[in-house]
């Protein structure tokens, strides 16, 4: 069963946030070459499929209309390094959520010693400072870049981060925990300085 939900924040300049995409639990079956296809991954990989969708129109559903052709994005590392941070929290602690999970794998909140991190706050500290924009896709369960993008363009909130002009940048993690509840994990995390 897919479960969206959108949750939208705006501080101070252009704050996106987009929403969360679960799909159901990979099965220890099928887990084993799943595991082994997502871990030989490459962020050019990563980046290629995210450009792909940008070069083309589509409709988000998401009352916008039609939007794009969009600007291709770039890699960047301190985006990359929040992702990573919070797709392992995710498979480590077993949540799914734009906040970090409040234990001792929620880096940013253990660090800062606040309860739980956003994901502004997780982009923050791993060094992508003066920004005019942010957002961050994630996702559970999806076995490749091809299903995990499938299902990101077809949610509108997660299709709207992808296609957003304003987006300049972006990092993107996958962490395999194979005693979690959706196995796979993905976060994406735009920015623009």
């Amino acid at each position: 069963m897919n479960r969206v939900q959108v949750s939208m924040v705006v501080v101070s300049l252009a704050l996106v946030g987009c929403g969360s995409l679960e799909t159901a639990p990979v099965t220890k079956d099928t887990q084993v070459e799943d595991v082994t296809a997502v871990l030989k991954i490459e962020n050019q990989e990563m980046l290629n499929a995210i450009n792909l969708a940008r070069s083309q129109s589509r409709d988000c559903n998401n009352g916008l209309g039609v939007v794009g052709p969009s600007s291709p994005l770039v890699w960047n590392d301190d985006l990359y390094q929040s992702a990573y941070e919070h797709a392992t929290d995710m498979a480590n602690s077993d949540t799914f959520s734009h906040y970090g999970s409040g234990t001792k794998y929620d880096i940013t909140a253990s660090n800062s010693g606040s309860g739980r991190s956003y994901f502004y706050e997780r982009i923050t500290s791993n060094g992508y400072g003066s920004y005019s924009a942010l957002g961050e896709n994630i996702a559970g369960g999806q076995s490749s870049i091809e299903d995990v993008m499938r299902a990101w363009l077809s949610s509108p909130g997660h299709c709207s981060n992808i296609m957003n002009d304003d987006f300049a940048e972006v990092g993107v993690s996958v962490v395999v925990e194979e005693d979690s509840t959706y196995g796979i994990y993905w976060v994406q995390n735009f920015g623009k300085k």
